[in-house]
């Protein structure tokens, strides 16, 4: 069983008329990002930028009954259950194209890159992933994000699976080693910057 010390949030699945909300609590969160910033370099532009980036993924999340929110979407969780994507064929096939539109070549090579580079280094067990934890900064410090995640692992532990996170915020790396996430790898990004793999082994519950 978890021995997680945080203490679990009520969640809910999201549905199509929380993807606003959900997209408001990406962009604030990551805006100074260490990883997802610097993806967007344009800083006057970086919110707008950024913001159609997490709702193409938040709206891709909808396909799955994984995307968690707290109950006013003070937080959310995008999680991917076992063998499905992150984005679906036509959205991924897409995705350069969307991306260059959205920003420019260079910016573009860059993100997609960064996606590359995580991609290859998920385990190939089967897992759920956390594509994206957020908490908007409006709501930040009231233990939202964390409580989401441990009411979530909650949900995955009653299936006896295991979770797979990238930390891409070493701030947060112990925060995730207290709820039951262990070091895998690191990812390091052609900027330097190193990203952290973690996993979760299945914790079933009785």
């Amino acid at each position: 069983m978890s021995t997680s010390p945080y203490q679990p949030v009520p969640a809910r699945v999201a549905t199509s008329a929380d993807v606003d909300a959900i997209v408001a609590a990406l962009t604030t969160a990551f805006f100074d990002d260490p990883m997802w910033g610097p993806a967007f370099p344009d800083v006057e532009r970086r919110a707008e930028q950024a913001s159609q980036l997490w709702r193409l993924l938040a709206g891709s999340a909808l396909r799955h009954p994984w995307a968690l929110v707290t109950e006013h979407v003070e937080a959310a969780a995008l999680w991917i259950p076992p063998g499905a994507s992150e984005l679906a064929a036509e959205e991924e096939s897409d995705l350069e194209t969307f991306l260059v539109e959205l920003t420019d070549r260079p910016t573009a090579d860059a993100i997609l890159r960064i996606f590359e580079l995580l991609g290859d280094a998920q385990p190939s067990e089967p897992h759920f992933y956390l594509s994206l934890l957020a908490t908007h900064d409006d709501h930040r410090g009231r233990g939202l994000g964390m409580g989401l995640l441990t009411e979530n692992l909650a949900r995955i532990d009653a299936l006896g699976e295991p979770a797979y996170l990238e930390s891409c915020n070493p701030a947060n790396n112990a925060r995730y080693e207290r709820a039951g996430f262990t070091t895998l790898d690191t990812i390091t990004l052609d900027t330097g910057h190193v990203v952290t793999t973690m996993w979760r082994p299945a914790h079933p519950t009785p």
